[in-house]
């Protein structure tokens, strides 16, 4: 099911906008309006991300300020970590989840919303559908979203984007 704005009318924006700016987040719970707000914002963030590292040579593409510094402890704390394809025991079992909550810490105070929820292609290949893609905290993104930029995995977005424009313009003018 997709969901814009616009499926919302003034007055259900206003009540969402009215809860975000006057509630504590331990007051939130899991209020469908919160958890959609949510949900819009890192759809649009994946979006916005796709976007970007399929149209420039995301080899040399930076995401924050800090991309050094993050791929720097990233290696020395995951050096076998298979950017290229992730699978959910890589970031969801017990183990892996305490690892990456350690490397998520050091960056408290560094990282604008280190911990903040957000989408990650579980493939670098692939865009961001159900399927293959899986929910992380904003470090971990950052993390892994760098290592496949600095190591050149994210560039064969760029060829397919080019291999479907040219195959698209061979269509038309047929």
């Amino acid at each position: 099911m997709s969901f814009s704005m616009s499926d919302l009318n003034a007055s259900e924006l206003q009540e969402v906008g009215a809860t975000l700016s006057s509630a504590k987040a331990e007051d939130y719970g899991n209020r469908a309006d919160i958890e959609l707000q949510w949900a819009m914002k890192a759809m649009d963030h994946a979006q916005v991300h796709y976007n970007l590292i399929s149209s420039v040579d995301a080899s040399r593409l930076s995401l924050t300020k800090m991309d050094d510094i993050i791929y720097k402890h990233f290696r020395e704390q995951f050096p076998d970590f298979d950017v290229r394809s992730i699978k959910e025991d890589d970031l969801k079992t017990p183990e892996a989840k305490q690892q990456w909550r350690n490397f998520c810490e050091m960056f408290e105070g560094h990282i604008e919303d280190y911990n903040l929820g957000t989408l990650l292609r579980l493939n670098c290949e692939d865009d961001y559908t159900p399927e293959t893609t899986t929910f992380s905290v904003r470090t971990q993104f950052l993390a892994i979203e760098i290592a496949r930029n600095k190591e050149g995995h994210n560039s064969v977005l760029l060829k397919k984007k080019a291999e479907k424009q040219a195959e698209g313009n061979k269509t038309e003018s047929s």
